[in-house]
């Protein structure tokens, strides 16, 4: 059906969709759907068209190519960017920054913190059982 068209014009032969324009051989052919691209010896990249006259393989490869390599830089810095918030720390009410993992000062803190509580327990029972005895002692119990 496309072999009707050799000679003619790429418009004419591009009509159908199935058909493949060769520019420096002016044949109109099938497209070959097995394949991706066309064979060079059925017709060059440079001069075979499909869909439209105005592009050629070639700049449709390269122009494809480039948009696939600009997408994929833009998802990889999306991706970094995404990976860097999560390990970078996050601001909390009262301008405090706190880490998402605590590190070894905050753990220390927290230690110091235990520490303090515990002799403050221990001093309140000292001073209480202190009390208790001068109240006994004077039998104000």
């Amino acid at each position: 059906d496309c072999h009707q068209y050799t000679n003619r014009s790429c418009e004419e032969c591009l009509k159908n969709v199935t058909c493949l324009w060769c520019a420096s051989s002016r044949r109109c052919m099938e497209y070959p759907v097995r394949r991706i691209l066309p064979p060079a010896d059925l017709c060059e990249l440079h001069s075979a068209r499909w869909g439209v006259c105005w592009v050629n393989f070639e700049a449709l490869i390269i122009a494809m190519s480039v948009v696939g390599g600009t997408l994929l830089i833009m998802l990889g810095v999306c991706c970094c960017c995404c990976c860097c918030k999560k390990k970078s720390k996050k601001q909390v009410s009262g301008g405090a920054f706190l880490s998402t993992r605590p590190d070894k000062d905050d753990e220390r803190a927290a230690r110091e913190r235990e520490k303090r509580r515990v002799r403050q327990e221990e001093r309140r029972a000292e001073m209480k059982s202190r009390h208790d005895e001068i109240r006994r002692k004077y039998g104000t119990v």
